[in-house]
């Protein structure tokens, strides 16, 4: 787009094809049929598409094979619990999938449902869905921007931008092209809200071509997959295609050797049930449901299942300023006054207003509060200082005075710019005398201004005068003080930064607000010292994607961004590795939260920003991200817990089968035995180690960068399988020559006591987990009843056994544990988070 301060009002209007008069009706129709409705057009997909697409996913195909497969052998259970995983799953992925329309929906509702327009050189009420680029639209204090607007006159017009461009006050428009110092004084967006009087703009864009169009647009793009759906598929296809592999192998073998083609059909067909890990996304389901429970009794609502691990191993959080780290309210933070007039001119010198809410500028709701707290009420100050007369502020004179009466005196008070405010003043009042203002009380005061700037406040001067006299109200004024103004840090803030410095995770905070500011609040907060690691929107646009890449990794604060420089800056991140956190909470945030890792938006944000999050802060606290950093780590450790178990026995079951049939050994398990397994596998106690307290120092702990199997973790996992086989071969073996008719039994029983040990070899070390206490009772109480109860011995095909038996059983699987002792001298258990 052009510079458009650089023209005059005639030329923008030639720009967009327009006039001060507005468009004629039949102009509009024509150029609403050209443009389309000024409304965000949703790209759909219809509801039974999106379910049916849900079952097209790799791991829900291998789920609904492994279903078949259990029916055929008999395992009706099996099959139909499988089933449900499956439509449980299915139904989760649409629900989520249909948050984009959500979002959507929610965004064509802050639209304006009217508009005020010039048509024919009248003025209109139409809605606002009908308005057309070139259309001449009024827009009043309190209204909604029904489009993006070039402004073409206007009168103290303010915008507030926060929703939009994460500007953190509102924002003073140009009240004409010529007084414009660049084209932003001119724009005005689609949504954002009028504070203060009145504008006439040009309509410059409408619908899905305005700025929160392209947000639109992004919001509704593919979501990619979270770094724990992507380890978990890949882990299941390399699995599963390993033991599909073997599976075969083994039919070969068995059949090579005569046994009987149906008895060997239904072994290996078993054993891929076993060997597949069809548990493993319901266990997985279980635990990050469960911990998105536990997260929702501490105020952060999970949105998106998968949300719960991916927010525990972010290592860079990109955050908003505005109402994340800071209140959202200016506060005076710091004020050097003269005299107790200056509480009168923060209050009467004042549009706003304090009751059950504030109403007004937020500057001036400050200055509210500000008297207010040292005892100078509005309503009281008002009856003894009746107003007669405002001087309102504009961008030209950068002031504001109210004139009022007190018996036969006038009073002006006054506030505005230090820099103007002091070029009025003749005087200075102090310790309630009035003195002459001399050039070394300027160069005191202009000391005092620098000084406050430096910290990043907003200064604003005030002045006073009593006259008698109906005119030349803004001379030779009386200079009472300053007062520095900024939207104040939230205390826990400041301990959660440090918590998440501990926890190796970056905090880059990204504002619409002014380097200074920015700057200011970033090293009050312990982000950053140095001011170098700062930069701004307009010198990100002038970077290539290159030059950006090579130096995202050192900047901590970004200032005067807009939207599509939060979303490049996520990118950019990612590109380098990162698995990044977004908190927002405006129409501005959308593309960056959907983008992001996890996207975490604030309770009291916009709807937008809301539907389009993995998490919701219901008390915008940051300190509740610390909070869920904990439990995703947790689970993430916990997820690596069950994943530990239930593969380490997939390989002992495998590799006892495969070695059985290669030593030509009679097959140690029967069919159901192996069905047996996998559902103590995927049963109780898998669960229950998805529920393992957290580890007390696992937020001093970088965050995991490494796959669910790091080598370490596949070793021991190797290592665990390899003692369960010749465990269980060894004592098959010797019973096999010994007692044959008790074999079997042993070797099946053997195995699952194995399991029930490496229980203890996949835990933590914390105590307090009662649920696989409970778990390791019950399996050991049905395997005892499989054992002895006669319609369970024809069913599992097993035999009594005596107590020298189960001191042998309970002896060979014991070993197992062999694992956890030398892992314990070979590296300290603390490492389990980076392993």
């Amino acid at each position: 787009m052009e510079k458009l301060a650089s023209m005059n009002t005639q030329e923008i209007l030639k720009k967009f094809k327009s006039k001060e008069t507005g468009l004629s009706e039949q102009e509009a129709k024509k150029r609403l049929k050209k443009f389309g409705k000024n409304e965000l057009i949703e790209r759909k997909v219809s509801p039974f598409r999106q379910f049916i697409s849900q079952f097209m996913e790799y791991p829900m195909v291998i789920l609904l094979v492994a279903s078949i497969i259990s029916w055929f052998v008999g395992d009706i259970l099996d099959a139909t619990v499988i089933l449900a995983v499956v439509f449980i799953n299915a139904v989760v992925g649409f629900i989520q999938e249909y948050k984009a329309e959500a979002a959507m929906e929610k965004l064509k509702k802050l639209i304006s449902p009217e508009a005020v327009v010039i048509r024919n050189g009248k003025k209109r009420y139409i809605p606002s869905s009908e308005l057309v680029p070139g259309d001449i639209v009024i827009i009043r204090e309190g209204d909604t921007v029904p489009a993006d607007l070039c402004i073409l006159d206007a009168s103290n017009l303010t915008i507030d931008e926060s929703s939009i461009t994460g500007e953190s006050v509102p924002v003073k428009k140009a009240d004409n092209p010529k007084n414009a110092k660049n084209t932003k004084d001119l724009i005005v967006y689609m949504q954002s809200k009028v504070v203060s009087g009145w504008g006439k703009g040009v309509v410059i864009a409408t619908g899905m071509n305005t700025e929160v169009g392209k947000i639109a647009e992004v919001i509704q793009e593919k979501e990619e997959k979270t770094p724990l759906q992507k380890r978990i598929a890949k882990l299941s296809k390399t699995l599963s295609a390993f033991a599909l592999s073997v599976c075969v192998l083994v039919f070969i073998l068995q059949t090579l050797k005569g046994l009987p083609i149906f008895k060997t059909f239904l072994t290996a067909v078993a054993l891929a049930v076993a060997a597949v890990p069809e548990g493993l996304p319901a266990v997985l389901t279980l635990t990050l449901a469960l911990g998105m429970q536990k997260m929702a009794k501490n105020n952060a609502i999970i949105r998106k299942l998968l949300a719960v691990e991916t927010l525990g191993s972010c290592n860079v959080i990109c955050t908003d300023k505005t109402g994340t780290l800071t209140k959202n309210e200016m506060r005076v933070r710091e004020s050097y006054l003269l005299s107790e007039n200056a509480f009168k001119v923060c209050t009467l010198c004042n549009n706003a207003t304090i009751n059950e809410k504030a109403i007004g500028d937020p500057t001036e709701i400050a200055l509210l509060h500000f008297a207010k707290e040292k005892g100078y009420k509005k309503e009281d100050l008002e009856k003894k200082y009746p107003r007669i007369k405002e001087i309102p502020f504009d961008s030209s004179r950068k002031m504001m005075s109210t004139i009022h009466k007190k018996g036969s005196n006038y009073y002006v008070f006054t506030k505005g710019a230090p820099e103007v405010v002091l070029k009025k003043c003749k005087y200075f009042e102090s310790n309630g005398k009035v003195q002459k203002l001399e050039e070394e009380d300027i160069k005191e005061f202009k000391y005092v201004i620098k000084k406050m700037a430096n910290k990043a406040l907003r200064v604003m001067a005030l002045a006073y005068k009593k006259t008698t006299e109906l005119n030349g109200f803004e001379e030779d004024l009386i200079f009472l003080g300053f007062v520095g103004m900024m939207d104040p840090p939230r205390k826990e803030v400041f301990e959660a930064i440090k918590l998440c410095k501990k926890a190796g995770i970056d905090i880059v905070m990204i504002t619409g607000d002014h380097k200074d500011t920015a700057f200011a609040i970033a090293k009050e907060l312990g982000i950053l010292n140095d001011k170098d690691k700062i930069l701004t929107g307009e010198e990100l646009d002038r970077m290539s994607d290159k030059e950006f890449e090579s130096i995202v990794e050192d900047i901590k604060v970004y200032a005067r961004t807009l939207p599509r420089q939060k979303l490049r800056i996520v990118k950019a991140l990612q590109k380098k590795g990162y698995i990044v956190a977004m908190t927002g909470d405006g129409v501005n945030d959308a593309p960056a939260l959907k983008k992001a890792s996890i996207g975490v938006a604030m309770g009291s944000g916009t709807d937008v920003a809301k539907d389009t999050a993995d998490m919701v802060l219901q008390d915008d606290n940051f300190a509740t991200i610390v909070f869920a950093i904990k439990e995703g780590r947790t689970i993430f450790a916990n997820i690596r817990r069950f994943v530990k178990f239930q593969l380490s026995t997939n390989i002992g079951a495998i590799l006892s089968i495969l070695s059985s049939s290669i030593a030509d050994l009679p097959t140690p398990f029967t069919p159901i035995q192996i069905l047996w397994i996998n559902i103590i596998m995927d049963g109780p106690l898998a669960q229950a180690l998805g529920l393992e307290p957290p580890e007390k120092d696992i937020m001093a702990k970088k965050p995991v960068k490494r796959d669910i199997l790091s080598s370490k973790y596949l070793t021991e996992i190797l290592y665990s399988g390899v003692i369960m086989a010749i465990g269980t071969l060894l004592i098959y073996y010797f019973y096999l020559n010994k007692f044959p008719s008790k074999a079997v039994t042993v070797a099946f029983t053997t195995f699952v006591f194995f399991q029930l040990f490496n229980v203890f070899n996949c835990k933590s070390n914390e105590p307090g987990n009662k649920f696989l206490l409970i778990a390791l009772l019950a399996s050991i109480l049905l395997q005892i009843i499989i054992v002895y109860n006669s319609f369970m011995q024809k069913i599992f095909g097993t035999t009594s056994l005596l107590p020298f038996d189960w001191l042998f059983i309970v002896l060979v699987s014991s070993t197992i544990l062999i694992n956890k002792l030398l892992r314990r001298k070979k590296y300290d258990i603390s490492n389990e988070w980076n392993r």
